[in-house]
């Protein structure tokens, strides 16, 4: 219908300071906000910064996060972080975040992603912002400098894919499980450049940091942008991190009833089981059953996608009162400050580390094959992470399989893939 648009389209209208925008239009927008992070910020923007003798357009509306090489390791990454920190400092950079957490957990519990927005960040999982309502995409070096300089991009505006999920998730089941479905039965490529939105009883029923699974997770099936219709879920969330928004503002972001969807699909959640994803793809995922009892050597908890306070309590259920195999490793990395504060205040860390796990800092860590926690040759590991690239997490000849926090414990306890749901109460 004329007029109506897509979530996505009325987030890129008002960037662009239009009414309405049309799927295949090239548009410049104004951007909201512009996130970095150590290892492909300042490093990267600071020399073409300086040969062009420019500077950021608005240092109020940057954020950088030093999360990839921190705790330094070495003296190369030592040497990355001061320069970030440098340039922050230079700069006047009032959001830097300097080893507090992963950015995309570290700028929602700051309050700076809200509805409405137009974010641009320098890393591939950048869609995460999309659970709040926000049109956030990831961006390159050469993007950045445009964006620090001007203030502002241009972007084809995407059609949309309706992903819609009824029914409710069983115990044992997570967002996690909903994307590592969706990259088996979609693949990586369908939906290149396409805007995904999630609907549906079961995406309602999901707190914020499982709808950030959902999105952050659309970078793995090729999508531009994840994005969640925010409710009353969303006004919780960023009211209890003291951002600015109002009611009038959450209802606001929605796709109109008329709008033109490229694709609808539909899913029921109530008949999905636990998932696991086989080396060296997400899209090689399929029931957990399909790799029961294949035998790990290392359990690992960690990064933006299964670290958050919702993924460590997971574990922790399942953990409880157990401890981890005979030979088997269970290593945790948080992914911020604040979430390892909150789990060692209400006892998730104890649980944790009473049944045998391994606390790293926070940070990026193994799951971008940083610091501490790489793999050996040859070790197989499931993971909470949300790729399993050969060679990402270390040795190239390791075999990474991805699972939820629930699946992660679960096999740490047995030594071998289980379903998560047998250890269950």
């Amino acid at each position: 219908m004329a007029g109506a648009s897509t979530l996505a389209e009325r987030l890129i209208a008002r960037a662009a300071g239009r009414d309405v925008v049309s799927a295949g239009e090239i548009v410049t927008c104004k951007v909201d906000l512009a996130m970095m992070h150590d290892s492909g910020g300042p490093r990267r923007v600071k020399p073409m910064l300086d040969r062009l003798g420019a500077k950021p357009w608005d240092p109020s509306r940057v954020a950088v996060v030093a999360d990839h090489y921190v705790p330094a390791t070495d003296a190369e990454s030592a040497a990355i972080v001061a320069l970030t920190r440098e340039w922050a400092r230079a700069h006047d950079i009032s959001h830097f975040y300097d080893s507090e957490g992963i950015c995309h957990v570290v700028l929602p519990e700051r309050g700076l992603i809200r509805p409405g927005l137009f974010i641009v960040g320098g890393d591939s999982h950048s869609p995460t912002g999309g659970a709040f309502g926000a049109f956030m995409v990831g961006i390159g070096a050469t993007e950045m400098l445009g964006v620090l300089v001007k203030g502002e991009i241009w972007i084809k505006v995407p059609r949309t894919l309706l992903l819609s999920w009824h029914g409710r998730l069983a115990a044992g089941v997570t967002a996690k499980d909903m994307m590592l479905h969706l990259c088996g039965t979609l693949g990586q490529t369908a939906v290149n450049y396409r805007a995904v939105e999630f609907a549906g009883e079961a995406v309602a029923a999901l707190p914020m940091a499982e709808r950030m699974t959902l999105c952050n997770m659309t970078t793995e099936l090729g999508a531009k942008a994840g994005l969640i219709a925010p409710d009353a879920t969303t006004l919780r969330y960023l009211r209890d991190v003291g951002a600015p928004v109002d009611e009038a503002e959450i209802a606001a972001w929605r796709t109109d009833p008329a709008a033109d969807y490229e694709m609808q699909l539909s899913y029921d959640a109530g008949a999905l089981s636990p998932q696991v994803a086989a080396p060296h793809s997400p899209e090689n995922a399929g029931p957990v059953g399909e790799h029961a009892g294949v035998a790990i050597g290392r359990a690992y908890i960690g990064a933006c996608t299964g670290a958050k306070l919702a993924d460590l309590r997971m574990a922790a259920e399942i953990l409880k009162g157990r401890r981890i195999a005979a030979g088997t490793r269970l290593v945790v990395a948080p992914a911020s400050t604040r979430i390892s504060a909150q789990a060692e205040a209400e006892g998730t860390l104890g649980a944790l580390v009473e049944a045998g796990a391994v606390l790293l800092p926070t940070g990026c860590g193994a799951c971008a094959g940083y610091g501490a926690g790489l793999l050996d040759e040859g070790e197989v590991c499931i993971s909470s992470t949300a790729r399993n690239f050969r060679g990402r997490m270390g040795a190239a000849s390791a075999q990474i399989y991805l699972g939820s926090p629930y699946t992660v414990a679960a096999a740490a306890v047995a030594g071998h893939i289980v379903d998560p749901r047998e250890l269950l109460s």
